[in-house]
């Protein structure tokens, strides 16, 4: 009786580790994909644009975020790009200069924190591989449910795999006693 439910329970296991598998598995590849490429964003240009260096460091020089704000969007507006809106402002001290972030069009504006020259105007691809990454690309609501049925279906595939890895071992250790 103890063989049979054991026989049972892993057939069982391996259809449902089969099917969640293949379920989950469109999700792992673009999960895997895109964390490998987030691993190296600070080392391939196209990913995320280098930090430039502007002309000092003294904190007591820079500049206030309006005018760092000002000089981006000059800078983005010289380019014909209608960008208003501001995601966040990234100061980098040690450089001595600011990123200047947009919602609209993944775009990074690094202006000099002390003499508000434009150092660089680049897209962050990066961000937008984050977005797909977490599934926020397509929404929030998205996310929320995608990375949930990922990471327990995940777990499960981790509990099932070991059942279907033990389970056979189970299986003989019954019948040699039987």
């Amino acid at each position: 009786m103890k063989l049979k439910r054991t026989v049972r329970s892993v057939r069982n296991y391996r259809l449902y580790h089969r099917y969640l598998g293949l379920t989950l598995a469109l999700l792992l590849i673009i999960s895997a994909v895109t964390g490998i490429l987030l691993g190296w964003k600070k080392n391939i240009d196209w990913l995320q644009p280098p930090s430039e260096k502007g002309v000092s460091i003294e904190i007591s020089k820079f500049q206030p975020i309006e005018k760092l704000t000002q000089a981006a969007l000059i800078a983005v507006d010289s380019l014909g790009l209608n960008l208003s809106h501001v995601d966040r402002i990234e100061y980098r001290p040690n450089k001595g200069m600011a990123k200047v972030r947009f919602t609209e069009g993944y775009l990074e504006v690094q202006v000099d924190a002390v003499n508000l020259e434009v150092l660089s105007i680049a897209k962050r691809n990066s961000d937008w591989i984050e977005r797909l990454h977490d599934g926020s690309i397509v929404s929030d609501t998205f996310k929320l449910i995608s990375m949930n049925f990922l990471g327990i279906g995940l777990f499960i595939l981790i509990f099932s795999g070991l059942w279907l890895y033990f389970g056979p071992k189970r299986i003989r250790g019954l019948k040699s006693k039987g």
